[in-house]
């Protein structure tokens, strides 16, 4: 019995994952944050508002954003630390159904000991009220969750190179 014998297309689909699996090309999101660092250690960001969860939430955010960019633990050399704070804002639409709120942060990037730069970053949303002071709580606290998230972001492009 012969071997049945191998098509183009095969033998091209092979030669072509040979060669990427050897050629030790690789897709990197490097960071380069200011003062010349690409990795940073975030500190807890101290919560200046009386939600209770909001720094903690910004912190954990920070720390998420720089370990999908490759750049989380700084060995000590820089610093990302910072305050938090949340307001309420006049609703958007008249009637009560939503709320809006704004979540401020002030971060600061210090390398080797010394302030690098500073950064105030604003973002606002509405949510919907509640039934009751629960569900509205919730809801306050899943906006603040989702401003936690897009403030983190824009607080490292801020600090970025």
């Amino acid at each position: 019995m012969r071997p049945r014998p191998v098509g183009a297309g095969a033998r091209l689909l092979l030669a072509g994952a040979l060669a990427l699996a050897g050629c030790g090309y690789s897709v990197s999101a490097g960071l380069k944050l200011r003062g010349g660092v690409e990795r940073a250690e975030v500190r807890p960001f101290e919560n200046l508002s009386t939600d209770p969860s909001v720094g903690v939430e910004v912190t954990s955010a920070l720390r998420e954003a720089l370990a999908r960019r490759g750049a989380s633990g700084g060995g000590g050399r820089a610093l990302i630390d910072g305050q938090v704070l949340t307001d309420t804002v006049p609703p958007s639409f008249a009637g009560g159904a939503t709320q809006r709120v704004a979540l401020v942060v002030r971060a600061r990037l210090s390398v080797d000991g010394a302030l690098a730069v500073e950064r105030v970053v604003r973002r606002e949303t509405d949510y919907l009220t509640g039934a009751d002071a629960l569900e509205g709580e919730a809801r306050r606290a899943q906006a603040l969750q989702r401003l936690a998230g897009e403030a983190a972001r824009d607080v490292l492009s801020a600090l970025e190179d």
